[in-house]
């Protein structure tokens, strides 16, 4: 080789090295600018799911602020953004972001929108696209997502027959405008409409105070309340009713509170939604209306609009109705009775279907209270006696004839327990006859041959503390409480309800039901599917407390019931002494037919006098059905 060609070879090699050494250095620029275009996108999409693309850098000004105003009206929605695969061609690069909003209710909208970025200096900046918008591939540059709602229709609380009990109605809401308004104004709506005085004149001038415009809510009125006080409310400046549709009883008092409401969410109830609710949803405020809310009230329909267009839209689901064991007359009864005894104290009248255990009615007064018919807790008194002989019977301790004195008081460990009235029945006493007028010292003169945990037994065979209150289907009823008890003074007091029995007087009902039927039936309210299994009682125990609740209305203490339309009545008395200087409660339980029932006067003379005429009254209402 010459010396020529040795040159041209060497020439030759170093060009290569050279070629081989930048081909080396453009792969690795490329990829470079490969890896920060994918953490820039990496970046953008993290700070959609923040909301806030503020510190993005934008090839141009005012993107994140477009994008806020863009996404404004999706409220609280949250949203999660997935890159998609990267193409870069030289300081330009495209790519797609996997958008996912979550609306309220938990509804998904997902869609897949551009990505553009460009190389500037030494990074890369996020590019809008040559045409549109960012935020989504069919809105426009500069329009904005706007989020609808579409009301559900709602589930029904329906009847044992399958109707709703309370059907859908118009109601009007009245409203006082803070801006029109003045305090003379709200002082003559609080006189038309009978609400708190000063109540509404200190909601205006908290409203004045605050610069709110919004309307003062002050009463919601069914129509016919409504047409009555219109004009009276059209004179008035600054007030107004928008009206609206929700579930009505047949009266205002039907069914409360065991029914409850339906009316507009309060800021806490919308708070604690996640989004379920949004200010001006309306929504189950008390009682079943509540607790069943989630199922009655279905799923509102969402439509995302942009300008005039449709870009997303969910159905409305309609909500799903809820059947109870309610019967509309015997209801209808049990508060007439109330009603009609004038009770200026409060009350309750329950009523049991004897057959299936279903419960058929709950009444309690005053209707805007708490549901004492079912949740309450009491001393049930000397209706207990009826659990008491059903331990006794079945123990072997007594029978209806068999004679137990009844003095006037008797003494257990140094404490002088009396009857009612500090009566007494001279000579020798059956013991049908100590039931019939409910005798305090017969029944303690036995008590302390039972063990401790005797009366319970016998009360939860018979349906009391028997565990029924968490498949009821009601929130917070109660089943009773029949704790073990302790010999002497504590057992003394309990065979005639005092200590520390309670008793709902649901729970009294069901009791009552259990000797109509001849076994135990977990009672049920709100229907599951399920039929409960019922539990046998002692076939000759309860025949002999049928009959001895007889001899009660036929010459004991509830002789008021004598008579009754409807057949004969059977059932106990009670009379419960609460609290020193307290009026006792009053009780009576028992069944006509196949109806078991229980009344409750909070304060009153005793069970005889005071609860036995609201049953003759329930009793006698619902013979006239």
């Amino acid at each position: 080789m010459g010396r020529r060609t040795g040159w041209v070879l060497g020439v030759v090699a170093a060009l290569v090295v050279v070629a081989g050494g930048g081909a080396w250095w453009t792969l690795a620029r490329g990829d470079a600018q490969d890896d920060a275009a994918r953490a820039a996108l990496a970046r953008y999409a993290a700070a959609w799911q923040s909301k806030d693309l503020s510190a993005v850098p934008f090839a141009t000004g005012g993107a994140g602020t477009d994008f806020a105003a863009a996404v404004k009206g999706l409220g609280s929605a949250s949203v999660s953004a997935r890159p998609g695969a990267l193409t870069r061609d030289g300081a330009t690069a495209s790519a797609s972001l996997d958008v996912t909003w979550t609306l309220p209710g938990d509804v998904a909208w997902s869609y897949r929108t551009p990505a553009r970025l460009v190389e500037r200096g030494d990074r890369w900046l996020v590019a809008g696209p040559t045409d549109g918008s960012p935020w989504h591939p069919s809105l426009a540059a500069g329009e904005r997502l706007a989020l609808k709602r579409t009301a559900p229709t709602r589930g029904d609380l329906l009847d044992r027959d399958g109707e709703p009990l309370m059907p859908q109605g118009t109601v009007y809401q009245v409203q006082l405008d803070p801006v029109r308004a003045d305090a003379a104004d709200a002082a003559a709506l609080e006189k038309v409409t009978g609400v708190r005085a000063g109540s509404v004149v200190e909601a205006l001038a908290q409203r004045e105070k605050s610069g709110s415009q919004a309307p003062i809510p002050v009463i919601t009125y069914r129509e016919s309340d409504y047409r009555s006080r219109e004009a009276r409310l059209d004179a008035i400046t600054g007030v107004i009713a928008p009206s609206a549709t929700q579930p009505l009883g047949r009266t205002r008092t039907f069914g409360q509170p065991l029914l409850g409401s339906v009316g507009e969410v309060t800021a806490e109830v919308v708070e604690g939604s996640d989004g379920r609710y949004v200010a001006g949803d309306r929504a189950g405020i008390s009682g079943l209306q509540r607790q069943y809310d989630p199922e009655l009230a279905g799923r509102p329909g969402l439509t995302v609009e942009a300008g005039d267009r449709t870009v997303f839209e969910s159905a409305p689901t309609a909500g799903s109705d809820v059947s109870t064991s309610l019967d509309p007359g015997v209801q209808e009864a049990a508060e007439q009775a109330l009603a009609a005894s004038d009770l200026t104290v409060p009350g309750a009248v329950v009523a049991v279907d004897v057959r299936s255990g279903e419960v058929l009615a709950a009444a309690s007064s005053p209707s805007s209270g708490f549901d004492r018919a079912i949740t309450g807790k009491y001393p049930p008194g000397s209706t207990f006696k009826i659990a008491s002989t059903y331990a006794y019977l079945t123990k072997g301790l007594t029978t209806p004839t068999s004679t137990v004195p009844c003095p006037k008081t008797i003494t257990v460990d140094g404490r002088s327990f009396r009857n009612y009235a500090g009566e007494s029945i001279p000579g020798s006493v059956p013991f049908a006859q100590d039931f019939a007028h409910s005798c305090n010292t017969a029944f303690i003169s036995l008590s302390q041959r039972l063990g401790t945990t005797d009366l319970t037994e016998a009360a939860k065979a018979l349906g009391i503390g028997a565990g029924w209150g968490s498949t009821l289907g009601v929130a917070s009823a109660f089943d009773g409480s029949i704790p073990e008890t302790r010999k002497g003074t504590d057992q003394a007091a309990a065979v005639i309800g005092q200590a520390r029995t309670e008793a709902s007087p649901l729970s009294l009902a069901v009791m009552s039901g259990s000797v109509a039927r001849g076994t135990y039936v977990p009672p049920v309210l709100v229907r599951s599917g399920t039929t409960p299994r019922p539990t046998p009682l002692d076939g000759q125990a309860v025949a002999q407390l049928r009959a001895m609740m007889g001899e009660v209305v036929s010459s004991g203490t509830a002789t008021t019931l004598r008579g009754t339309p409807g057949g004969t009545v059977r059932g106990k008395t009670g009379t419960a002494d609460h609290g020193v200087d307290e009026k006792p409660y009053t009780w009576f339980t028992g069944y006509q037919g196949q109806v078991a029932f229980a009344v409750l006067v909070e304060e009153g003379v005793s069970g005889g006098q005071t609860a036995a005429p609201v049953a003759k009254r329930f009793l006698t209402a619902l013979a006239d059905r």
